[in-house]
């Protein structure tokens, strides 16, 4: 079995399996002569729902995003087999990313800031060197108003996103839950919220960890080459 520590991402096969295939199947194979409402909805919340539980049990390792996708598509299931009123799945596809962005909040009341803890990770820089850089130049308190600043503007990115869902949701997804038109829509939704809402949102993340790298080097006055830990 791999290490946790050898689990390469991989958009590709993320992308095609979490939005490709299941968009697909509801948009496409949902109708009376296919797979049928209920049918069309279960086989498409299959690929995501298996592909999360087998990455969690492959690599053995807690990832609260994950699990809150694991979460996401149950509660889609739900919703479309007990056939609920529409509304609770704008409320869903809201609380996720507002969940998040919670986390994220509060992780700032406790020792592991989750920004920090993403950023200072031993394996990837040399965190020793930064903090006696830090403390040579006087900087540690700066570095760290400049971190919260940077874990706000991540929360900011989940507010965003949580928005954005709610908003696409309430727009896309009209027809009643259990019938081929809400399978269809929800299939639309699926893919249109990734160029949408996850691009975008990645690209105001991608934004901060740039800041954060510049406020590291501003700071310290280090390379990148002399930040990257030396692998042994």
């Amino acid at each position: 079995m791999k290490s946790t520590s050898t689990h390469k991402p991989r958009p590709i096969i993320d992308l095609l399996v979490s939005i490709v295939l299941p968009s697909f199947i509801l948009m496409k194979l949902s109708g009376e002569n296919d797979l049928g409402a209920t049918g069309g909805l279960i086989a498409a919340l299959a690929f995501p729902l298996a592909w999360g539980i087998f990455e969690l049990i492959k690599y053995r390792k807690f990832n609260f995003i994950a699990l809150l996708g694991l979460l996401s598509v149950l509660l889609t299931g739900g919703i479309g087999l007990f056939e609920l009123d529409n509304k609770w799945l704008a409320i869903k596809e809201a609380a996720i990313p507002a969940l998040i962005g919670l986390g994220v909040l509060i992780s700032t009341f406790t020792p592991y800031p989750l920004v920090k803890t993403l950023l200072f990770n031993p394996e990837v820089i040399d965190i020793e060197k930064i903090n006696q850089r830090l403390a040579t130049h006087n900087s540690t308190d700066a570095f760290e108003k400049r971190l919260l600043k940077a874990t706000y503007l991540v929360v900011c990115s989940f507010v965003f996103s949580a928005t954005m869902n709610y908003i696409l949701a309430k727009w896309l997804v009209t027809s009643p839950a259990g019938t081929s038109e809400f399978n269809e829509q929800l299939g639309q939704l699926t893919l249109y919220s990734y160029p949408m809402i996850a691009l975008p949102s990645m690209l105001m993340l991608l934004g901060v960890f740039y800041y954060l790298w510049r406020t590291i080097r501003d700071l310290t006055g280090l390379t990148l080459e002399e930040v990257m830990a030396k692998k042994k």
